[in-house]
């Protein structure tokens, strides 16, 4: 990676996108962070902080001085994602990893939750796309994150399915329009997140994933930091453009 670039990640306020923000501290970027709460952003950026990714360098001593950075955006909201990059101005790579994706039979969602799936997954990519790309220097990346239901779909995951399918569509097409600039997904399958905490007890959430992980040929779940090693693969590569990268522990076999 670039250690002078710039790292955009959408989506960086928790889970992968914020292991994605660390590890492109610790390659040396510059990171913006971005997501729809404020108070998350915040959190994430206290986080950062305090870890052991160059600490004065991320305390604010001067503009010159900071390399992380974080804006409120709604990736699905053309007008806040387009005011995003107004500010961030020239990047080097952008990282969209945000999403809205409830799962359940087809034939009991609601028309909100499908909007709201098709606008976090496939406009807001797009919006994300079409704003960063005229300030993207070369050589640049964009990297979105798909997920393993594109290609190894379940019961309830129609929507995860449909969504992620067009993405990793995009990113193909996208490859060819915005060459040089390359772009790109990681597909993760399932990964031990803060989207788990919906689950009614800790007891209960580390008993599911425990069954999970032993279905996997990689014997456990995917952890967000194996994500941002694939994206920073990704970043990094500046022959691989086009393509969808795979980091779900072999979960497309089982």
């Amino acid at each position: 990676m670039n250690a002078n670039g710039m790292v955009v990640v959408i989506g960086g306020s928790s889970g992968i996108g914020l292991a994605v923000a660390r590890r492109s501290l610790a390659d040396g970027a510059t990171v913006v962070i971005a997501g729809r709460s404020r108070q998350r952003l915040d959190a994430a950026r206290a986080e950062l902080a305090q870890t052991e990714v160059a600490p004065t360098e991320l305390a604010q001593a001067g503009p010159d001085a900071v390399r992380l950075s974080a804006y409120p955006a709604d990736i699905g909201d053309l007008a806040q994602v387009t005011r995003l990059f107004e500010q961030v101005g020239t990047l080097s790579h952008l990282v969209v990893t945000a999403a809205d994706l409830p799962y359940g039979p087809a034939v009991s969602l609601s028309e909100d939750s499908m909007v709201r799936a098709v606008r976090s997954k496939i406009l807001g990519p797009l919006f994300a796309a079409q704003q960063a790309a005229p300030r993207i220097t070369t050589p640049g990346s964009i990297t979105f994150t798909s997920g393993v239901a594109a290609s190894r779909p379940a019961p309830g995951g129609a929507l995860a399915a449909t969504v992620n399918g067009a993405l990793e569509a995009m990113v193909r097409a996208l490859a060819l329009e915005l060459a040089p600039i390359r772009v790109n997904a990681v597909s993760p399958g399932w990964v031990d997140t803060p989207v788990w905490d919906h689950l009614a007890t800790p007891d209960v959430k580390n008993a599911r994933l425990a069954g999970l992980a032993a279905r996997l040929p990689a014997r456990r779940l995917g952890r967000p930091e194996d994500i941002a090693n694939a994206v920073a693969f990704l970043i990094a590569d500046d022959f691989v453009t086009g393509t969808v990268l795979h980091a779900e522990g072999a979960q497309i076999l089982v």
